[in-house]
């Protein structure tokens, strides 16, 4: 499971919008920022979003930090896990509706692997999404996940 990933944007409204919009569908809301004098100077001013499990804090969850880019910076791939074929196509709708641009719709992947299905968008800076439902996957609630016994 991812933890939290910083992205490099140029303009940290436009994209936070965009993210926002684009993740609503999947329980993901922003929940404060990181004031970049309160800390170290290799850290930089950074705008969070998370999901259910990681805003509430009753669970391991997932956050996104969008920070702003600087000279040199290169954009990220980053797959999100979707529950369902229809959050895969609710989250691609909603990130096209947000301004994204498309670079595949809900499609079967079978390439990857079968029951592996997708969609893939850019935002304004190249950084790409890939929402993905992955049918051997349990449901990732926090009640769901699995206990390993050593």
């Amino acid at each position: 499971m991812i933890d939290h990933v910083y992205i490099s944007v140029t303009n940290v409204d436009k994209s936070l919008t965009f993210y926002l919009a684009a993740l609503e569908p999947l329980g993901w809301r922003a929940f404060g920022n990181y004031d970049a004098a309160a800390g170290p100077d290799t850290v930089p001013d950074l705008f969070g979003i998370g999901d259910a499990g990681y805003v509430s804090g009753t669970g391991v969850g997932s956050s996104i930090w969008l920070r702003r880019r600087q000279p040199g910076e290169t954009g990220l791939y980053l797959g999100i896990v979707c529950d369902t074929d229809e959050a895969v196509e609710a989250a691609h709708a909603a990130a096209i509706a947000a301004g994204g641009l498309d670079e595949g719709g809900p499609a079967d992947r079978t390439y990857f692997a079968p029951g592996y299905y997708a969609a893939n968008v850019a935002d304004f800076d190249g950084n790409r999404l890939e929402f993905v439902h992955k049918a051997w996957n349990r449901v990732s609630s926090p009640a769901s996940a699995p206990v390993e016994s050593q």
